[in-house]
């Protein structure tokens, strides 16, 4: 048995925690450089405010004075979310962290010692008493029929936030109210074609023949109906799979006509993709440097390019990596051009960093390097100071917009409310 723990409307929920005196009314989380809708609370969604909407279409609604609109934050998410992860892995047998907001639970053996609603609602009032963010619990056989247990939690307030989808009936009865689209795995593309075949509800898809759904699409959604009907295709994973490249990138808050602003943010786009890449406990062989303006900017010539270098020996040594990184801009760079946006991408990764050398080889690995990454990263993220390299500079005038960014209520010392 599985359950599926989701935090509501996550990224609003974090804004309004520290922010009482918003509770009940419309809120809305805006993404980088305060450009698109990406969370909602409950009130925002009954004024028609819809995912992906462009912001400034908020500004010029007659709505706009009584929504409250925040850039995300996502030092204040992280840290929540690891919150309910924990309260969620002292709890439970094991869990599987799905995304920022979610997470699978094994409920194996549960059922021996109490009702699974009541382990349920025990988890949900768990994390609210430690973190203050509600969440809905949905509880089936199979990950999907989990998913949509949730799903059902979450629209129905009836349920009191908690689905138990274990008795066959009830599942025949959510199926059939549940439209196709709906059904995780399934979206709008694929639901098209399945609604053009007589399938609309999740029910008429559990009872469409195998081998009907395996000719006219794929495995994939085979092993979803499989999974709908009750038999388990897809395990926990308690460990997140390797990663096969990290890619650090960002549109910038203003266009970029300078190379020093460029290099600047470079620089610090090639740390960043570095101390994730040290967190994996990987090293990196490959490492692309990619920058293109507007495609929708009127009256100029669209320019995207991108260059590569290949490292002598894997590395992850943040030096070893901005060298490269900066050594393939200058070689895409080109004046007069206004840039929007640029990143840098990691690749080819090795467990450790032994690699056979070249005879000809005139570059061996630094002295010290692990010692000193180490050294930073620890400073770093100690909360007690920061440092950067060089490159970097100190003012970043292309740094992305966060015009309207709360304070970091639990990593940042200075953002501590203050009581009076």
């Amino acid at each position: 048995m599985f359950a599926l723990v989701d935090v509501n409307s996550f990224y609003t929920s974090c804004e309004t925690l520290f922010r009482p005196d918003l509770q009940g009314k419309p809120v809305v989380v805006v993404s980088n450089n305060d450009g698109c809708i990406i969370s909602r609370s409950a009130e925002a969604k009954s004024l028609g405010i819809k995912m992906g909407e462009p912001f400034f279409k908020i500004k010029n609604n007659t709505y706009s004075s009584r929504v409250h609109i925040f850039s995300s934050n996502y030092a204040l998410y992280a840290d929540l979310s690891e919150r309910v992860m924990q309260t969620l892995t002292a709890i439970s047998p094991s869990i599987e962290v799905y995304s920022i907001d979610e997470a699978f639970v094994n409920l194996s053996g549960v059922i021996n010692c109490m009702p699974l609603s009541d382990f349920g609602h025990e988890m949900k009032n768990k994390v609210f008493k430690n973190t203050g963010l509600t969440v809905g619990v949905g509880i089936a056989q199979t990950k999907t029929l989990a998913k949509l247990a949730n799903h059902a939690a979450k629209k129905w307030r009836g349920t009191g936030g908690v689905v138990d989808l274990s008795n066959i009936e009830r599942q025949h009865r959510l199926l059939a109210l549940t439209s196709v689209e709906d059904v995780w795995g399934v979206g709008r593309r694929i639901s098209k074609k399945l609604n053009s075949m007589g399938i609309n509800t999740a029910l008429d898809l559990v009872e469409s023949s195998l081998w009907v759904i395996r000719k006219h699409f794929n495995v994939v959604l085979e092993r979803t109906v499989r999974e709908l009907r009750g038999e388990q295709c897809l395990e926990l994973e308690e460990f997140a799979p390797a990663k096969q490249q990290i890619i650090c990138s960002r549109s910038f808050g203003n266009r970029i006509t300078q190379y020093s602003d460029m290099h600047q943010a470079i620089c610090a786009y090639a740390e960043r993709a570095s101390e994730k890449l040290r967190s994996e406990r990987q090293f990196c062989r490959f490492v692309s440097v990619f920058l293109r303006t507007s495609p929708h900017a009127d009256n100029e010539v669209y320019y995207a390019n991108q260059a590569s270098m290949k490292l002598l020996t894997p590395s992850n040594d943040t030096r070893d990596i901005i060298n490269s990184a900066t050594n393939s801009l200058k070689r895409i760079w080109v004046d007069g051009h206004r840039y929007m946006k640029a990143g840098v991408m990691l690749a080819d990764f090795f467990s450790n960093g032994v690699a056979q050398l070249n005879l000809f080889d005139d570059s061996s690995p630094r002295k010290n390097s692990a010692a000193l990454m180490e050294a930073i990263d620890q400073l770093n993220n100690s909360g007690k100071g920061k440092v950067w390299f060089a490159g970097q500079g100190i003012e970043k005038t292309w740094a992305m917009k966060r015009e309207m960014l709360s304070p970091a209520y639990t990593t940042r010392y200075a953002d501590l409310p203050v009581a009076r």
